[in-house]
């Protein structure tokens, strides 16, 4: 349970950074409170969980193609897709102007998502691998 409260808060502060540093530059976010960065957060989560493996599995050609590059495209489109449904189910969200705003954006989040996992990774797997 604290692995996906972790991932949460991950995610959470990730949606923010992409969203404070790309306002104005492709894309249009209206000023929200935290809990609004934490139902991003939960819907970005669940599009990367649901829809992120599937994409990636029927694009596999592609993706050992380009030797992997083309998950940057996949994480821009998890990115523009996390924006229009929370504005759509939760009504928290942001409006991808660009495709450069959503690709930036997606960049923005991955970078700090790893960075953050990092440094707040989850301590059950930690002590797994230390077990095995």
């Amino acid at each position: 349970m604290r692995g996906f409260f972790v991932r949460l808060i991950i995610n959470s502060v990730a949606l923010y950074a992409a969203i404070a540093i790309m306002n104005g530059n492709g894309i249009t976010a209206a000023p929200m409170e935290w809990y609004g960065y934490v139902v991003l957060g939960l819907i970005f989560g669940v599009v990367n969980a649901v829809v992120k493996p599937i994409i990636k599995l029927l694009t596999c050609p592609l993706i050992i193609l380009t030797l992997g590059l083309f998950t940057l495209l996949i994480n821009t489109l998890m990115f523009y897709m996390s924006g229009w449904l929370g504005g759509l189910i939760a009504g928290f969200g942001f409006q991808v102007d660009t495709f450069w705003g959503a690709f930036f954006g997606g960049l923005i989040v991955s970078v700090v998502s790893v960075v953050l996992s990092i440094f707040l990774g989850d301590e059950d797997k930690k002590k797994k691998r230390k077990t095995d």
